[in-house]
């Protein structure tokens, strides 16, 4: 059972269904066929050799249901090894060190024990088919010839997992063909990072028709297609942005709205946010630590090339970030000096309302300043989704103490069940309803608002299948500001047409810059 369980495990986490166990593996076939024609002395061998191979295999198997059921994508064997590390510190800061330290020596084991426990296995069932090798011989023939007929009539019981099953061999292909490619990446990525058609445009012709302006950049956590086109979260939200829309409208603003395709979904923020700053597609670690250690001009620099202020309002980042210097901001605001005095909100150190309320205090509302480039993370619609904040008048925001009773910690229990979709939800309203709420409240003729997700969120929300287009918004009252990107196709309003335009988040800095002058 254990070996066949092995050989027939899907490796993606939609398709773990008692029906996809219901297969028949034609490398079990391969296996017995290969074990009763080797020769004697060579039988215990080749039978631990094959059985240590399918538990690494299985291993793998399940590193890739992981990644699938958060990230959506596959376990990278070159690229990925980064991200164990704030997996590491994900568990000590739920269960402290001790169960950090027990965490990581429990999968140590866990993973030695299943590639030993695997090859004894195979090891047990070589024996048992050399006892009874006629039986074996007619048993593999029948099931050969099942499995061929399966194949060739495209038999399954779960969509997408057919009862021929190769998955084992598909997957060592897979992986080492990935493999290859990942060990390529490193000079296709210096490849396009040589090519850029802004980085030597003079300041005075760069973003001319911003010139003057307040430029708030703000990445909405997890807000992709999902919550304007499912039908779980799409009455709800897309209520929300038409309200918003109707409000903004009669605060004097107008705004147009597309869509991003992310080079993530599930996590990996950072990766959405190199990606659309850099105009380069960042997609894994490698990547961005390649970026961060290179001259690529920003959309950032852009900005204080033409003399605006460069800033970062970050909240959820609590230690020392050296990547702040490569983006080009002039001050960067984290959990550190926010000066926040309030409770987290599970994941998020400080409610969305709080950071936007520092950034009009200290920087907005200076007097004899420079325009200002701003960009935030607004963290409030993290994954757990376990605590919401809710929006307070502007003028009793303070310190965040206003906030205390409201949060919970950073190990606040996940929403049992199918409440887990519905908080989801209502922070994305809360987030869309604070940025509309501080547009109306503090916004003026040179405020420019740009608003997109960073990401679409895990399976568990989203469901199979979902893609990874964010929606992308820009608020402005200034006219002109809108006609510049008149012939972008956007729609009108904060919800984006489901037909509408999908451009990869890597275009949105040259077209961002062209649009406005460079």
């Amino acid at each position: 059972m254990f070996v066949l369980v092995a050989l027939v495990l899907p490796d993606e986490y939609a398709r773990l269904t008692p029906a996809a166990f219901v297969r028949v593996p034609v490398e079990g076939i391969a296996g017995v066929v290969l074990i009763l024609a080797a020769p004697q002395r060579a039988r215990r061998y080749v039978a631990l050799a094959a059985g240590a191979l399918l538990g690494v295999l299985t291993v793998l198997k399940v590193m890739d249901i992981g990644f699938d059921a958060v990230l959506v994508r596959p376990f990278d064997l070159v690229l990925d090894w980064p991200l164990l590390r704030p997996a590491v510190e994900f568990v000590e800061e739920s269960a402290g060190r001790a169960g950090a330290i027990g965490a990581v020596v429990a999968v140590g084991a866990l993973l030695v024990g299943v590639v030993v426990l695997m090859a004894l296995a195979a090891l047990r069932l070589s024996r048992v088919a050399v006892r009874h090798d006629r039986k074996a011989a007619k048993t593999a023939a029948v099931l050969g010839v099942v499995w061929v007929v399966c194949a060739a009539l495209g038999v399954r019981f779960v969509d997408g997992v057919p009862v021929a099953a190769r998955s084992d061999a598909v997957l060592a292909y897979d992986h080492a063909r990935q493999v290859r490619d990942s060990l390529n990446d490193r000079e296709e990525f210096a490849k396009a990072a040589a090519v850029d058609a802004f980085r030597d445009t003079p300041g005075s012709r760069m973003l001319a028709g911003l010139r003057g302006k307040d430029v708030l950049l703000a990445f909405v956590e997890s807000y992709g297609r999902t919550a304007v086109e499912n039908p779980q979260y799409a009455p709800q939200v897309g209520a929300i942005l038409d309200d918003g829309t109707r409000r903004l409208r009669g605060a004097g603003f107008s705004a147009r709205s597309g869509w991003l395709t992310s080079p993530t979904a599930g996590g990996g923020s950072w990766l959405a946010h190199a990606t659309l700053l850099s105009g380069l597609w960042v997609d894994n670690p490698q990547r961005y630590r390649t970026l961060v250690n290179s001259d690529r001009f920003t959309l950032n620099q852009a900005f204080r090339r033409a003399d605006s202020r460069t800033v970062a309002l970050m909240p959820a980042i609590t230690r020392a970030w050296p990547e702040g210097s490569f983006f080009g901001y002039d001050k960067v605001y984290d959990n550190r000096n926010l000066g926040y005095r309030g409770p987290r909100f599970s994941f998020a150190t400080m409610p969305d309302q709080y950071t936007l309320s520092v950034l009009q205090r200290t920087e907005l509302d200076r007097k004899d300043r420079a325009p200002v480039m701003a960009e935030t993370a607004l963290v409030s619609s993290h994954a757990p989704w376990a605590s919401i904040p809710r929006l307070v008048g502007w003028d009793q925001v303070g310190d965040g103490s206003v906030f205390t009773g409201m949060g919970k910690g950073y190990d606040a229990a996940w929403p049992s069940g199918g409440r887990v979709r519905t908080e989801y939800r209502k922070s994305i309203e809360y987030t869309l309803n604070t940025l509309v709420s501080y547009v109306e409240t503090y916004g003026d003729d040179d405020l420019v608002l740009v608003f997109l997700g960073d990401h679409e969120p895990a399976p568990l929300i989203t469901g199979p299948d979902a893609g990874r287009d964010v929606p992308v918004t820009i608020v402005a009252k200034d006219k002109a500001v809108l006609d510049k990107v008149s012939g972008w196709g956007w729609q009108d309003g904060l919800r984006p047409a489901k037909n509408g335009p999908v451009w990869p988040m890597s275009a949105f800095r040259d077209r961002f810059l062209t649009a406005f002058g460079g």
